[in-house]
């Protein structure tokens, strides 16, 4: 379903970050896709945007029984509604639930938990169904970000989709891609995509964490 990136063409030296590359597939779903190449049974996985738990479902589904999921949320209501989600699917004793901002995750999870996670969801915005005045912002995203890589696994992936048609979100998603794009020798290969037919089409930025030069796919 993921669509090849070209490598970046030019003068030698630090390479650019990929342009994201057009799909007329659900960025949701190509998410999970991609996620899906990645993750296995028994790994540990991090939702550090929980929101209604599409994405703390999915990762608790593939890390399986003897696998485990950190998922939070700033807002109360949006980890009481994945947790309904992940009980009516009966995977909720597989997932660690913290209630606090993304970009504190490192004093919720645990220190052991450096370099274990095979990956890591930010599902950027505001809230499906929620108050759209709360939203993730840069400031605190690029902290979390920043506060994941130590945790992902060698071949571990960060997964960040953004949402750039509400205030504020052009902004985020910028100091998300200026992120990627200073931390790139962190990265073996990174992917981006985005929607089309919008004014302000989401972007998905996928990489995987390197153990040694960052490299373009």
């Amino acid at each position: 379903m993921s669509a090849p990136v070209p490598r970046p063409s030019g003068a030698s030296g630090d390479p650019p970050w990929p342009e994201p590359v057009e799909t007329g597939v659900r960025l949701t779903e190509l998410a999970h896709a991609l996620l899906g190449e990645y993750l296995r049974p028994g790994d540990t996985a991090l939702d550090a945007t929980a929101g209604n738990g599409h994405d703390t479902a999915y990762l608790a589904r593939h890390v399986g029984a003897s696998g485990h999921v950190y998922a939070m949320d700033v807002q109360e209501t949006a980890v009481a509604s994945a947790r309904a989600r992940l009980a009516a699917e009966n995977s909720g004793a597989r997932v660690t639930w913290i209630t606090g901002d993304h970009a504190r995750l490192a004093e919720h999870l645990p220190k052991d938990l450096s370099g274990r996670l095979r990956a890591a969801v930010f599902n950027l915005g505001y809230l499906p169904g929620g108050n759209h005045a709360l939203t993730t912002r840069p400031d605190a995203t690029r902290t979390a970000l920043e506060s994941a890589l130590p945790f992902l696994a060698a071949g571990g992936v960060l997964c960040v989709t953004c949402y750039r048609g509400h205030p504020g979100g052009e902004e985020e998603y910028r100091a998300v891609r200026d992120w990627f794009r200073h931390q790139r020798h962190a990265f073996a290969q990174a992917r981006a995509f985005t929607g089309k037919n919008r004014r302000f089409p989401p972007v998905l930025l996928f990489a995987e964490k390197a153990a040694g030069q960052w490299q373009a796919h």
